[in-house]
């Protein structure tokens, strides 16, 4: 695959006069040439919000299905589709992800459809690898994606058979919403008594800075899953101490995976079985990796190696000078690293009440159960890159059957 440049748009492979070309922070984007919000919302048959994974392998299934790219024009033969991406460029929040995280020390990464990755160089930056593959995907299936459009709320119309996407590119009337926005802008840090009385520095995944930051410190890394032992790999012969600690034992799960480290049919089965279990009782969805464990791989071999894998309990409350557990124990800390994970993104759906007293949305497979307008990929069992291929194919059929032939 050829490097794809960071300025490619879809605006450069549609009719002239269909966008209009625009500057956002000295990159090149496009918009519609209208006013923000106009009267009259841009009418589009399907519109996916989200370029991640899940939003990629989406617009190839629609495209699949014979869906044609809207373009600006109410004049489009077929069934329109139109994916509305936030960031500036391709990558999903893989672009935002720290520096040292390398192909090799990621979980995993399935292949798109019909777009295999091949082999990968494990020592490259997953931000630049995972940018450029999705950059490439988008060009060679040709893709309609408007960038950077960032979508501020979905209504119920007038005619209450179609739903109001207000975005920062103006308003779209779509028949069916495929909400595949992710995690990334939704960081989550559990509170702990005496949080707001630590002195030392409190960072997150999504912002956790160069190694040379915390160089000489004491570090508390906290979180089970493998961004925390990312950061304690960067931090090793950088920090001067570090502490890992997490709410359960962490699960290694060579004992559920085959011999290629890939999860057995039937261990990912009970994943899958597990998760949607909750999110079809309305429940707030656990993140698949909690169900999934560990992997057992060159890198986290590596760190069981150098000793960076003792695992300490949770501490009880964080003070101003460290944290203490509930028997007295006390460590002393000048920074804490919540490698905590995240939360579905689904602030931009609130307008439409979704969500049910136990926390979560009640889902019938990719479908909101009470709105078959309404998919949400990404949320649930589909939250991986395997899960979003299959959620993608399942909801593309559910979509054709009821937009009708």
């Amino acid at each position: 695959m050829g490097k794809h440049a960071s300025s490619s748009s879809v605006g450069e492979r549609l009719p002239a006069g269909a966008w209009v070309p625009a500057e956002r922070d000295g990159l090149p984007v496009w918009k519609l040439p209208h006013t923000p919000f106009p009267s009259q919302p841009h009418r589009v048959d399907v519109v996916v919000i989200g370029a991640g994974q899940a939003g990629l392998a989406m617009a190839y299934e629609l495209r699949k299905r014979g869906f044609v790219g809207y373009v600006g024009s109410e004049e489009v033969r077929g069934r329109s589709y139109l994916v509305l991406d936030a960031e500036n460029r391709p990558g999903g929040a893989w672009q935002h992800r720290w520096p040292s995280l390398s192909m090799g020390s990621v979980n995993h990464i399935a292949d798109l459809p019909h777009f295999p990755a091949g082999e990968i160089d494990p020592s490259v930056r997953a931000s630049d690898w995972v940018g450029t593959y999705f950059g490439d995907f988008e060009d060679a299936f040709d893709l309609p994606i408007l960038r950077p459009v960032m979508v501020t709320g979905v209504f119920e119309n007038d005619d209450e058979t179609s739903l109001n996407i207000q975005t920062t590119a103006g308003t779209f009337s779509a028949d069916v919403i495929v909400n595949a926005t992710g995690t990334w802008t939704r960081p989550f840090i559990p509170h702990y008594p005496g949080s707001e009385s630590f002195r030392g520095m409190q960072f997150h995944s999504q912002n956790f800075p160069a190694p040379r930051v915390l160089e000489g410190k004491r570090v508390v890394v906290v979180g089970g899953g493998i961004s925390a032992l990312n950061h304690i790999d960067d931090l090793d012969q950088v920090a001067k101490k570090i502490r890992w600690v997490t709410r359960t034992p962490p699960r290694w799960k060579s004992q559920i995976t085959e011999e290629s480290g890939a999860l057995t049919p039937e261990a990912g089965r009970g994943v899958e079985e597990r998760v949607r279990a909750r999110v079809e009782a309305g429940l707030r969805p656990l993140p698949v990796v909690a169900e999934t464990g560990l992997p057992t791989n060159d890198f986290t071999r590596s760190l069981h190696e150098r000793g960076l894998t003792k695992r300490w309990p949770m501490f009880s409350r964080i003070e101003a000078d460290g944290v203490r557990w509930d028997d007295t124990a006390f460590w002393q800390a000048d920074a804490i690293v919540w490698a905590t994970g995240f939360r579905p993104e689904l602030r931009h759906l609130a307008p439409l009440g979704l969500r049910t007293s136990g926390g979560g949305i009640l889902m019938d497979g990719t479908r909101v159960a009470a709105d078959q307008r309404l998919h949400l990929l990404g949320y649930g069992p589909s939250a991986s890159t395997v899960g979003a291929r299959w959620a993608s194919r399942k909801a593309a059929a559910e979509i054709v059957a009821y937009l009708g032939s």
